[in-house]
């Protein structure tokens, strides 16, 4: 039969804990507390979490437009789905306040930036691979998904799962890589193939130093730590799922990492990473970083701040403190 499910997810969480390498015994990677909360544990590895819209920010595949609002609580059956298009306007959205450029990058700068927040302990756990490989994860096979979790079609539920599918399903753009991992083993399996299957790699995250509802205010830079170029990096966004599904991809081109440590103006103290692209040449006209910088593709770099259930997986030679 196999390890059971809640126990080889206990076996996976166990594995971060003591930092074991990983299949081959060369892959060494370091999990925070943000990865092992994506363990499935116990009972509680079915729960929904809440999450804040946003766009796909990071190696975002800049020919679409993913804004798209989901809120989730409580178990699969009050799996909520808060979208509204009416709400769509020609204003910036407060949730794409997350961009800038690299010469706003010092210290005493002060800027609006959204920071979504979240309950770790309720959000959506990674399924072990064989469970999570035993469910059909396609647009064809939408409709017996909804049976599956027992949601109405028209429900709000089915039209979050539709977006993440259609997502997952968009061809990468030229240079692109992608994949939609549905297991912690499926994100390490691209992750290592990206930064190569002997490397040693690890996963930066942003944390917020103290607990505040506050979603956007003004925050001040007070310190900066930069890093070399990060030609190798992968970007991982969570979608709404009824188990974590996480949208990974990569990208050629020069992009580089900074952890920047934050204070706003409530007092409320963040140690964000933020990435920032150099070259946005093949970026859409439409991507909503233009739109909130008033500027255009190749024109300029883009950066941008990770909310913290994204997950950036770098080379563990990087030097970031």
């Amino acid at each position: 039969m196999g390890v059971g499910f809640a126990s080889w997810s206990l076996f996976l969480c166990l594995l971060a804990v003591m930092n074991i390498n990983i299949d081959t015994g060369t892959i060494t990677s370091w999990f925070p507390s943000k990865v092992l909360d994506l363990c499935a544990c116990g009972s509680g590895a079915r729960e929904i979490n809440p999450k804040q819209p946003e766009e796909l920010h990071a190696l975002d595949d800049p020919k679409q437009d993913h804004s798209h609002a989901h809120a989730y609580k409580g178990t699969l059956g009050e799996h909520v789905h808060a979208h509204d298009p009416s709400t769509h306007t020609n204003s910036v959205d407060p949730s794409s306040m997350v961009f800038f450029t690299i010469k706003d990058l010092t210290v005493g700068k002060t800027m609006p930036l959204y920071f979504r927040k979240r309950n770790p302990s309720t959000s959506a756990r990674f399924l072990p691979r064989e469970k999570a490989d035993s469910i059909p994860f396609s647009l064809k096979e939408l409709p017996h998904l909804l049976g599956f979790f027992s949601f109405p079609p028209d429900s709000p539920q089915a039209k979050s799962m539709e977006y993440t599918i259609r997502q997952c399903e968009i061809e990468p753009m030229k240079g692109e890589s992608k994949l939609c991992a549905t297991s912690l083993e499926s994100m390490l399996d691209f992750t290592s193939g990206i930064l190569g299957l002997e490397s040693h790699f690890r996963v930066l995250t942003t944390s917020y130093l103290t607990i505040s509802t506050t979603l956007i205010q003004n925050y001040t830079f007070l310190k900066i730590t930069e890093e070399n170029s990060a030609p190798r990096m992968v970007a991982c966004h969570s979608m709404p799922y009824p188990y974590a599904v996480f949208y990974c991809h990569t990208q050629k081109s020069e992009n580089k990492v900074f952890k920047v440590t934050l204070k706003g103006e409530n007092g409320d103290r963040v140690e964000a990473i933020a990435v920032c692209h150099m070259d946005t040449s093949r970026w859409s006209p439409d991507h909503a970083s233009f739109r909130v910088l008033g500027i255009k593709p190749g024109t300029s770099n883009v950066c941008h701040f990770f909310p913290a259930d994204n997950l950036v997986w770098v080379p563990k030679t990087m030097s970031i403190m």
